[in-house]
């Protein structure tokens, strides 16, 4: 019996040896480049070698240095994209209507799928220019182009009730691309669609 149990310990011990050693890491480069959305590769200060950079990681640590990151560090997608010059992203608020838009300016907040705006500062207006449009967005249909009455409707909508779920295109979380002209004039909105 001392003979059974002990080639059953044996065997446990190398099962679980096993199973440690399949869950190591995989340092392939393939491996490392899994789970992003836009890989990039920046030099590493002091070996010369290529390491893969994504927004909301960790700041890389040279070889020769013995700081680690904290845990206070942001997680998540923490800033957008660039936009092109004239667009930004804006938290529309009360008092938009067809002829001013009102709204507030946003930052960048940390977000688990994309990142987030937060709407800061004073509330601000802007003139539409005449052939100002929209699109509204949803993650049921695809975007659907609106005129400038149709999206200023679906804003106050949208303030009265933010939750609204009625149709393809219910309410966003506030987050509209806008484009503004030379003249400070917006000329077209994008509502970004959340799920």
């Amino acid at each position: 019996m001392p003979v059974s149990r002990r080639l059953l310990a044996t065997a446990l011990v190398a099962t679980a040896a096993f199973g440690l050693a399949a869950c190591g890491p995989d340092n392939s480069p393939e491996q490392s480049a899994k789970g992003t959305t836009a890989p990039s590769v920046a030099p590493a200060a002091s070996t010369g070698s290529t390491a893969p950079t994504t927004k909301g990681a960790a700041p890389a640590v040279s070889a020769g240095s013995t700081a680690a990151p904290t845990s206070d560090e942001p997680e998540g997608f923490c800033t957008h994209e660039p936009l092109p010059a004239g667009q930004k992203w804006i938290y529309p608020v009360k008092g938009t209507s067809t002829t001013t838009l009102a709204y507030r300016d946003t930052k960048d907040a940390c977000g688990v799928n994309d990142v987030a705006f937060e709407p800061v500062g004073a509330d601000r207006t802007a003139a539409f220019a005449p052939t100002a449009k929209g699109h509204l967005s949803s993650v049921m249909a695809p975007p659907k182009d609106v005129d400038l009455a149709g999206v200023v409707k679906h804003i106050n909508e949208c303030l009265t009730s933010p939750h609204s779920e009625k149709g393809s295109y219910p309410c966003s979380a506030g987050d509209y691309k806008v484009a503004v002209d030379a003249s400070g004039k917006v000329t077209e909105l994008w509502e970004r669609a959340h799920s």
